[in-house]
């Protein structure tokens, strides 16, 4: 059965004018977002994630603009909308965004009650007097799993850890009641066990409100847990795209390949971690081929002087590298590869 498209991004640039420069963020930029799908959007830092959701919002800065491209989203074209209020119509009640540090998202001078009751107030309406917010605003405070609501609604948010504000933050984004949750990089400030908690608070949330969410992470590991697809991008584009079974398990493009190397639960003890050498192409400068071709031992001639088109490996995944054309040579990839591949066998 074919899914339907909650929102389709086409052939985006997205730029930035910095001290007279122009930095070219976004470099044409195609994917389509499935009603009710976990895609996870994974990548080094810098590489563009965060500025690529965000434009689903209205959220890039001053300098930020959008030369080409649509972000279609239920018949209209978000890339085209410039006025605040338009902006408001979507923001939270249709696509709502959950932060890496939850206290840049709180106010620390209101309650956590007040916050929650307010998103209650601006985009649930028919919630009318005190008492009828009041039971909303411990509603969401229980099913984000903070105990004593009703306490814990009247204090502030030093008064929580990072896992709580984290759900705090959470609660405050469903109580927008949005089709499409932005998670960028919700559990990267939290420890191991804290992160498997919130993972599982989302994909909870996510089947009792039939959300779309979109997890934005520099971690293949973490998404191992919430994706349904992976999205890998590298210096403003995708280079990889597919169910996370095949991105886990038959990944093609170097640089997925050099993600999944770095994991550290999958390092050989004794064994130095895996890092990739090199640094992302300076994107004030046209980029040349292949972008992550220079970081790339394994790099073609073709891949310095020409960028790769995608290339179908199956109906729901594909990779933009030359070492998908029939003409390419042979490369095998890294051994970590083979290793996952062979997990999956005997999974």
């Amino acid at each position: 059965m074919q899914q339907e498209v909650i929102l389709s991004v086409k052939d985006l640039d997205i730029k930035f004018t910095l001290r007279g420069k122009v930095l070219h963020a976004i470099r044409n930029v195609s994917l389509d977002v499935y009603k009710g799908e976990s895609l996870a959007i994974v990548g080094e830092s810098g590489s563009g994630k965060s500025v690529f959701t965000k434009s689903f919002m209205g959220l890039l800065d001053g300098n930020g603009f959008i030369p080409n491209g649509e972000i279609l989203f239920e018949g209209q074209d978000l890339a085209k909308l410039k006025k605040e209020k338009d902006w408001r119509k979507i923001r939270g009640g249709k696509i709502a965004m959950i932060m890496q540090d939850p206290m840049t998202s709180l106010n620390p001078l209101k309650t956590i009650g007040a916050q929650i009751a307010e998103a209650i107030k601006l985009h649930q309406p028919q919630v009318k007097g005190r008492e009828a917010i009041q039971a909303k605003v411990e509603q969401y405070l229980t099913e984000v799993g903070i105990t004593e609501p009703a306490r814990r609604s009247r204090q502030y948010p030093h008064e929580f850890s990072g896992g709580m504000r984290q759900r705090v933050v959470i609660a405050i984004a469903l109580a927008c009641e949005p089709e499409i949750l932005i998670c960028d990089e919700p559990t990267t400030a939290l420890d191991v066990t804290i992160q498997a908690q919130i993972i599982d608070l989302l994909k909870q949330l996510k089947e009792k409100y039939k959300l779309t969410i979109v997890f934005i992470t520099h971690d293949l590991g973490v998404v191992a847990n919430i994706a349904d697809r992976v999205a890998v991008m590298y210096a403003g584009n995708f280079v990889e795209i597919g169910l996370a079974s095949e991105i886990f398990y038959d990944s093609r493009h170097p640089y997925t390949w050099a993600l999944l190397s770095s994991l550290p639960q999958l390092g050989q003890k004794g064994e130095d971690l895996f890092t990739i050498k090199g640094t992302p192409p300076n994107l004030f400068k046209e980029v040349v081929g292949d972008a992550f071709a220079p970081r790339n031992p394994k790099a073609l001639t073709i891949d310095h002087m020409e960028e790769p088109p995608f290339f179908d490996v199956t109906p729901t995944h594909k990779a933009k590298t030359w070492l998908l054309d029939p003409r390419a040579p042979k490369v095998e990839p890294p051994e970590i590869i083979k290793q996952l591949k062979a997990m999956e066998v005997t999974a």
